[in-house]
């Protein structure tokens, strides 16, 4: 992720499907707690801008086919929407996958914390304190992961909300199971 400024105009566009930024998880990620957040404000960033973008992304599109010899079948708010969309489920099939991964890092990390204490045939008071201590702390990273996922279900919803208003005709392809689900989530 970078932490240089948003680019404006086309080429915020252009960013997200040019050249994205890969971020390889690991579990370092996981257990310290700001980088994850760090890391999931970012993946965020997109939710937090559905009307920009949507505004962004028309402008873009518009200005192609103002220079195309060739003319789209379908408007330009469809073709605008549609982009989004497919931006927008890709964007939370990240974060899913990085809040379950997270998640699955953190309960086996406490797994083997627990099996090492208890494995130790005669733990020092000191041994077991610092253990205590530190399956606390991981208790601590698993509740927060777990408000996480609380907190995705409510930032899809107002993004859903913002993408509905703007893209009131709008219907996600048959074709895309995945995309299809979330819609239908979000309608009911």
């Amino acid at each position: 992720m970078s932490s240089q400024s948003q680019p404006l105009g086309s080429l915020a566009i252009q960013a997200p499907s040019l050249s994205p930024q890969i971020v390889h998880i690991s579990p370092e990620i996981c257990m310290d707690l700001s980088l994850f957040k760090s890391v999931i404000r970012e993946y965020r960033a997109l939710d937090d801008t559905v009307n920009m973008r949507l505004n962004r992304t028309a402008a873009f599109i518009a200005d192609q086919e103002r220079l195309s010899t060739k003319r789209s079948k379908t408007s330009i708010e469809e073709q605008a929407c549609s982009r989004l969309w497919q931006e927008l489920v890709a964007n939370w099939s990240r974060r899913k996958q990085l809040i379950h991964f997270c998640v699955g890092v953190i309960d086996d990390s406490s797994t083997k914390l627990q099996q090492g204490v208890s494995e130790d045939s005669a733990p020092s008071p000191s041994a077991v304190r610092k253990a205590r201590a530190e399956q606390y702390s991981r208790e601590v990273k698993r509740d927060q992961l777990h408000k996480e996922l609380s907190i995705e279900t409510i930032v899809k919803q107002r993004s859903m909300n913002a993408f509905k208003s703007r893209c009131k005709y709008f219907r996600p392809p048959g074709t895309d199971d995945e995309a299809r689900k979330l819609w239908d989530a979000a309608s009911s």
